[in-house]
C-alpha cells in the first residue's frame, strides 16, 4: 500500500475549478472516480492525517498510488465526465448500483414492418418503445391479454408470423379476434401500425380521450340498432376498465414522475422507483448498492440518479422526480437531468399530501427490500472475506488473494482443443477481463497424441498468458529484463477476436453470477500463439513504475486504457492434479515469475495441489475457501466449454468449397444445384464444371485441384440420424 503523502499534489498546482478526478492504484487501474465544484478543496480533503478520514476512504488512498484530475467549464460537465469515467473504468471505491432482480417490461417493437407487443427482460434496444418495468411477467401478460381485445395487435414471433404468412392460416388469436392478423393480410401494415400507436398512446396514459371515444361510438350504434356492434363495444369499454384497475390512481392532474425511496445501514442500501405516469403506478424497479465510501444521504441520491438516467433520454425522463433528499447542490442535477430530457425537470421533497404519501409507500417497500436483500445475502461480504482467508491459511500465502485466475482445457478427442482463462476480484467473477485461447503447440510439445494432451495445454496456455504480461511490462517501461530477453512466440496466428455470447452486453456489464453466460465483450480471444520455453530467471517486475510521459505502467498511452493480460493474479489455479500444476509451475519458472501463487483443483476429491508436494491439500467439505475455489474452477470449465462447442459448431458447417478463390456463395449455390451433391462435383471434370453458367476454365481447374486435395476418408454421416449423405 502507498502512502498517500508520496503521490500528493504539489501546493498550488490543483486549480481551483469544477473538475473530474480520479485516482490510480500502483498498476495503473482507476480505483475511484469523483467531481467537485472546487478540485482543490476537494482533493485536499484526502490528504489530511488518514487517522481522520473515513475507514473506507482510508482504504482507497492507501489502495491508490496516483491521482489526476480534469477541468471541465461547469458542474453540469463534470457530472456528464464522472458518469462517463464510472461507466468506463468500473472503480472499485464507487458506488455500484445493481437490480435486485431482472425487471421485465412491455415493449412494443417499432422498428420492425410489423410491431410486435411483448414481454421483454434485460437491456434496451434501439428502437424498441417500453413500457415498466414492472413486478411480475404475469402482471403484464393478464393486462396484455385484456388490452388485446381492443387493440388486436401482432404478439408472436417473427417465426410464427412467417409460417402463418406462408401456409395462408393465422393462428389462433387471429381466429378469436385477439389479432389483426397482419400475416395474412386481413389488414395492411400501416393499419397495424395505427393499432400498435393507439395501444402505445392508452398505455402512455391518454386512457380518458380513447374510453370516451368508445363510449361515443357504442351510443352512435345503439342509435342505429347495430346492437351487436354496441355489446362489443360496450365489452371493449369493460374488458379497459379492467385493465386500468390493475394501475390504481395514485396521484391526481395526470401526473408524470417518478418516485425514489430508499432504506440504508452502515454497507448497503436499498433503491426503489415507482414510475407514475398519467396520475397511475406503471412500473417498479428496485437496486441495491454497496456503500463503498462515505456518503450522505443526499449524496447517495445524487449517485443514484447519475447512474440511473445516465443511459435515458426524451420522455423515459420525466418532468418531475421525488427524492427523500436532495444533494449538497441539486442545481447542477436538475441542468443535467434537463438536458437529457430535452426540457425542464423538478428535483422535489414532497413535504405534504398525496406525494408525500406515495413517497413513504415506496419507502416502506424500499425497507421490506432492504431486509429481503439481507436474509438472502446474510453475511455475503463477510462469507467472501472469510473465504479469501481460508484460501491464504490453506496454501501459505503472504496476503489474501484477492485476484484469482483459473486455467482450464477443453477438447472432443482431440479436436479442437480450446483454454479458458476466468478472473476473480474479491471473490466475484470479473467477465470483462475473462479470455479465451485456441491451443496450437501440442504437437511440438506432447510427443503423443498431438490433440489429447491436458498437460501440454495447460503448459502452453499459462507460458502465453504470462509472456504476454511480461510483454507488456516491457513496453510500458516496467520490465528490467538484465541479461536476457523475452522468448519469442512460435506458432501461428490466432483466430481473430471472436465475442462469445455470454453477456454485455454491451460493453461492459460486469455481473457477478457465475452461472450466466457472458456478454459479447467479455469474451477476448488470446492474440498470442504458440509455446515459448524460457531459462533465465532474470527477469524483475519494477512495482510502480512508470512509462514515459508519466503514463502507469500496464496502461495504453493511445487509449489511456488498462492493456491485455497487464495486471498480474496473486493466485492461478489450474483444472487438474499434480501433472496439471507441475506444467502450469514450469511454464511460470522459465519465464521467471516467482511471485505468483500456484494451486491446482481435482474434480475427483475435490483436493487442492500445490507445486512440489507429494501430498494435497484437503480443505472441509464446509469450507467457504474450497466453496470459492469450486465455483472458480466451474466457471472456468463452463467458460472453455462454450468456446469449444462454438469453434466445434463452426467447424461442422464449414465446406470444401470454402475458401477457394474466385468462388462466392452464389457461385457455390450454383455448383450444387447443378452436380447435386459435393461427391458428384468431386467426380466431375474440369471440361464439366466450367459449363457452369459464371464458372471460368481458370476457377475450374481450382476447384477441382481443391476438391481433390480434400477428398473424404469415408463416407459421410447424418450425426443425427446415422443416415450415409454420399
Amino acid at each position: 500500500m502507498a502512502d498517500p503523502a508520496t503521490y500528493r499534489p504539489a501546493p498550488g498546482s490543483v486549480p481551483d475549478s469544477p473538475g473530474v478526478y480520479r485516482f490510480r492504484d500502483e498498476r495503473g487501474r482507476v480505483v475511484y472516480v469523483g467531481k467537485a465544484k472546487s478540485l482543490r478543496s476537494r482533493l485536499s480533503s484526502y490528504f489530511q492525517d488518514i487517522a481522520g478520514l473515513h475507514p473506507r476512504t482510508q482504504a482507497m488512498v492507501l489502495a491508490a498510488s496516483s491521482v489526476e484530475w480534469t477541468v471541465v467549464g461547469t458542474e453540469v460537465e463534470a457530472l456528464q465526465l464522472e458518469y462517463s469515467w464510472i461507466k468506463e473504468f468500473d472503480p472499485r471505491f464507487n458506488i455500484r448500483y445493481r437490480d435486485d432482480k431482472s425487471y421485465p417490461s412491455l415493449a412494443v417493437t417499432l422498428d420492425e414492418e410489423y410491431p410486435r407487443l411483448q414481454v421483454m427482460r434485460g437491456a434496451k434496444r434501439k428502437g424498441v418503445r417500453y413500457f415498466g418495468p414492472y413486478a411480475h411477467a404475469w402482471a403484464i401478460r393478464e393486462t396484455l391479454d385484456l388490452l388485446l381485445r381492443v387493440f388486436p395487435a401482432r404478439t408472436c414471433s417473427n417465426g410464427v408470423f412467417k409460417r402463418a404468412h406462408q401456409v395462408g392460416r393465422p393462428c389462433l388469436l387471429g381466429y378469436i379476434g385477439k389479432c389483426s392478423a397482419p400475416c395474412v393480410g386481413r389488414v395492411s401494415a400501416d393499419e397495424h401500425r395505427r393499432i400498435v400507436e393507439e395501444f402505445c398512446d392508452f398505455m402512455a396514459g391518454q386512457t380518458a380521450t380513447y374510453m370516451r371515444r368508445l363510449e361515443k361510438q357504442m351510443q352512435v350504434a345503439a342509435a342505429n340498432l347495430e346492437f351487436e356492434q354496441a355489446a362489443r363495444l360496450r365489452d371493449d369499454l369493460k374488458a379497459l376498465e379492467r385493465a386500468l384497475e390493475k394501475n390504481a390512481v395514485v396521484l391526481g392532474d395526470g401526473t408524470d414522475a417518478d418516485v425514489i425511496a430508499l432504506a440504508e445501514d452502515q454497507l448497503e442500501a436499498a433503491f426503489q422507483v415507482f414510475h407514475v405516469r398519467g396520475g397511475r403506478v406503471r412500473g417498479q424497479r428496485g437496486f441495491v448498492v454497496d456503500k463503498v465510501e462515505d456518503v450522505t444521504t443526499g449524496d447517495l441520491v445524487e449517485h443514484f440518479l447519475q447512474q440511473f438516467y445516465g443511459a435515458e433520454s426524451g420522455d423515459t425522463v420525466p418532468k418531475e422526480v421525488l427524492v427523500p433528499a436532495l444533494p449538497a447542490d441539486a442545481s447542477p442535477l436538475m441542468d443535467w437531468l434537463g438536458a437529457r430530457r430535452g426540457s425542464r425537470v423538478e428535483l422535489r421533497v414532497p413535504r405534504r399530501g398525496d406525494k408525500k404519501a406515495l413517497l413513504e409507500t415506496v419507502a416502506r417497500n424500499a425497507t421490506e427490500a432492504l431486509a429481503l436483500h439481507k436474509t438472502k445475502r446474510a453475511s455475503d461480504l463477510t462469507t467472501r472475506s472469510r473465504a479469501l482467508q481460508e484460501i491464504q491459511e490453506a496454501l501459505g500465502l503472504p496476503e489474501a488473494p484477492l485476484r484469482i485466475e483459473c486455467f482450464d482445457v477443453s477438447n472432443l478427442q482431440g479436436s479442437e482443443v480450446v483454454a479458458s482463462m476466468v478472473v476473480f476480484e474479491d471473490g466475484l467473477a470479473r467477465k470483462s477481463e475473462y479470455r479465451r485461447f485456441a491451443i496450437r503447440g501440442l504437437g511440438a510439445t506432447s510427443g503423443g497424441d498431438p490433440g489429447q494432451n491436458d498437460v501440454a495445454a495447460i503448459y502452453e496456455v499459462v507460458s502465453r498468458r504470462f509472456r504476454r504480461y511480461l510483454e507488456e511490462q516491457e513496453r510500458s517501461g516496467a520490465l528490467d529484463l538484465g541479461a536476457a530477453d523475452l522468448p519469442a512466440a512460435t506458432g501461428d496466428d490466432p483466430d481473430g477476436i471472436d465475442g462469445d455470447s455470454a453477456g454485455p452486453d454491451g460493453t461492459n456489464a460486469r455481473q457477478a453470477g457465475t452461472g450466466s453466460e457472458p456478454t459479447a465483450t467479455e469474451a477476448d480471444e488470446d492474440d498470442d500463439a504458440g509455446t515459448t520455453g524460457r531459462t533465465d530467471p532474470t527477469v524483475r517486475v519494477l512495482a510502480g513504475a512508470r512509462a514515459a510521459g508519466g503514463m502507469p505502467a500496464g496502461i495504453d498511452p493511445e487509449t489511456g486504457r488498462l492493456r491485455k493480460f497487464a495486471y498480474p493474479p496473486n493466485l492461478v489455479v489450474v483444472d487438474g492434479g499434480a501433472p496439471q500444476v507441475a506444467a502450469a509451475a514450469r511454464a511460470l519458472a522459465e519465464l521467471g515469475i516467482d511471485d505468483v501463487a500456484l494451486c491446482g483443483l481435482a474434480k475427483r476429491l475435490e483436493e487442492v495441489w500445490l507445486p512440489g508436494e507429494t501430498d494435497p491439500v484437503i480443505l472441509p467439505r464446509t469450507s467457504e475457501g474450497l466453496y470459492l475455489l469450486q465455483r472458480v474452477r466451474d466457471e472456468a470449465h463452463r467458460f472453455a466449454i462454450t468456446y469449444h462447442r462454438k469453434r466445434r459448431s463452426k467447424t461442422m458447417t464449414t465446406s470444401a468449397l470454402d475458401g477457394i478463390p474466385g468462388l462466392g456463395e452464389m457461385r457455390r449455390k450454383t455448383l450444387l444445384r447443378r452436380f447435386g451433391s459435393l461427391k458428384r462435383l468431386r467426380a466431375a471434370s474440369v471440361e464439366e464444371i466450367a459449363e457452369v453458367p459464371g464458372i471460368g476454365r481458370r476457377t475450374a481447374e481450382a476447384i477441382a485441384a481443391a476438391l481433390a486435395t480434400t477428398a473424404p476418408s469415408g463416407p459421410a454421416v447424418n450425426t443425427a440420424t446415422g443416415e450415409v449423405i454420399e
